[in-house]
């Protein structure tokens, strides 16, 4: 497969996971009332049980890649993504929705771990960092696209058939995936699928300094990203009143992050992880400081030119922070790599769905809880960046090529 089409099919992958939760959010409100929700903060919950059942799921998909290979756990994961999005358009009641909103979370979490460990399999160092930005690339343009698309849908048809709509993308990624990848690890270096080799797995992980701090960074600046996916659809229609151009809006932020990722590729082999995503999350804290300062001393709401100006800024910022991140903690652990996708994948998708979910939570009418939480999940992830490079940032010290 040529390398074009090998990151433009991994990025598909990862994208039905962004399909699975963007192109929903100009509905959320109306699916809630639909289905008998009375407080609005609930209709969160559509977006926090897919992500519960996204990161739980991980832990098994790596194991079972590294034992079964990439390509079995994939196909398994796409099937139930596929089965969960054409059963939420027939269900019956909130309660049943979440289960298979969790369950749709549980399918998609195949194609985060194994796109990584396939990313793994192919490259290393560098070059990886390179893929993943490229991948990450293309995988923001379904938040460019994805809550137009469900706008428009909803223009002609009901909140139903964006569930059918996921259940056709999934389709016909997978098709395109069956008959053009092929496996990517190899028969000699599976690892027997056993509680203790499993849990071998995990300790070799979790005591890898590097891999668990930076795994630990990214679930707080991850944090940030869920908190505004559940206050999204409120921050932009509630309090802006954008209504219809609520998913111009997200669109606009979402070709900053895309930008980002490919300037990242650019510069990456050159300037190495280290020091491009240090320097961003230096970044994204001072741009969270001063929005946050903002709100208190200016006008309420802030002016939303200013207030999606600060936003993109910040992840732009995030944009250099999330493929650098994952590689760093991939680094370290390509000879576990399946098992060590799925541990990072679920510290970082489970903790950064609660953190996210918190936020989401303590909306009181203001973007203030959102504009807070970014700040303080941007230190954290700096404390836990310090401890990971014993208290020197920018060391250009990434591994070979």
């Amino acid at each position: 497969m040529h390398r074009v089409e090998f990151i433009a099919l991994m990025a598909a992958l990862m994208s039905l996971t962004a399909l699975a939760i963007d192109s929903m959010l100009p509905g959320l409100a109306i699916i809630g009332a639909d289905l008998g929700v009375t407080d609005p903060n609930h209709n969160q919950y559509i977006v926090s049980a897919f992500l519960l059942g996204f990161g739980a799921a991980q832990l098994f998909y790596g194991p079972a890649s590294d034992r079964l290979g990439r390509r079995i756990p994939i196909f398994f994961g796409l099937a139930l993504y596929i089965i969960a999005s054409l059963g939420a358009v027939i269900a019956p009641s909130f309660e049943v929705m979440l289960v298979l909103r969790a369950i749709q979370g549980v399918g998609a979490a195949s194609l985060r771990v194994i796109t990584v460990s396939i990313v793994r399999d192919v490259y290393g160092g560098r070059r990886m960092a390179e893929a993943m930005s490229l991948i990450l690339m293309v995988f923001m343009v379904v938040p460019v696209i994805a809550p137009g698309t469900g706008q428009v849908i909803m223009l002609f048809a009901d909140w139903h058939f964006i569930f059918v709509f996921m259940a056709l993308g999934a389709l016909v990624v997978g098709l395109w995936t069956y008959i053009r990848l092929p496996e990517t690890l190899p028969v000699s270096e599976r690892r027997a699928f056993t509680p203790k080799i499993v849990l071998q797995g995990f300790r070799i992980v979790l005591s890898d300094r590097i891999a668990l701090c930076y795994t630990l960074a990214s679930t707080f600046i991850f944090g940030a990203l869920f908190a505004f996916i559940n206050s999204a659809q409120q921050i932009y229609i509630d309090i802006y009143q954008l209504g219809e151009w609520f998913a111009v809006a997200f669109a606009a932020v979402a070709i900053f992050m895309a930008l980002s990722s490919f300037i990242n590729a650019k510069l990456v082999g050159r300037f190495g992880m280290r020091r491009l995503s240090h320097g961003a999350l230096v970044g994204f804290l001072m741009i969270n400081l001063v929005w946050l300062i903002g709100h208190f001393v200016g006008p309420s709401p802030m002016p939303f030119p200013l207030f999606i100006t600060l936003f993109a800024l910040a992840m732009f910022q995030f944009g250099w922070i999330g493929s650098n991140f994952n590689s760093l903690a991939m680094e370290p652990l390509g000879h576990v790599a399946g098992t060590a996708s799925s541990v990072l994948g679920f510290l970082s998708t489970i903790g950064g769905g609660l953190i996210g979910a918190v936020i989401g939570q303590a909306f009181n009418g203001t973007a203030i809880p959102m504009v807070a939480g970014f700040f303080t999940v941007s230190v954290i992830g700096l404390v836990f960046v310090l401890i990971a490079e014993k208290g020197k940032l920018f060391q250009a010290h990434n591994a070979p090529v």
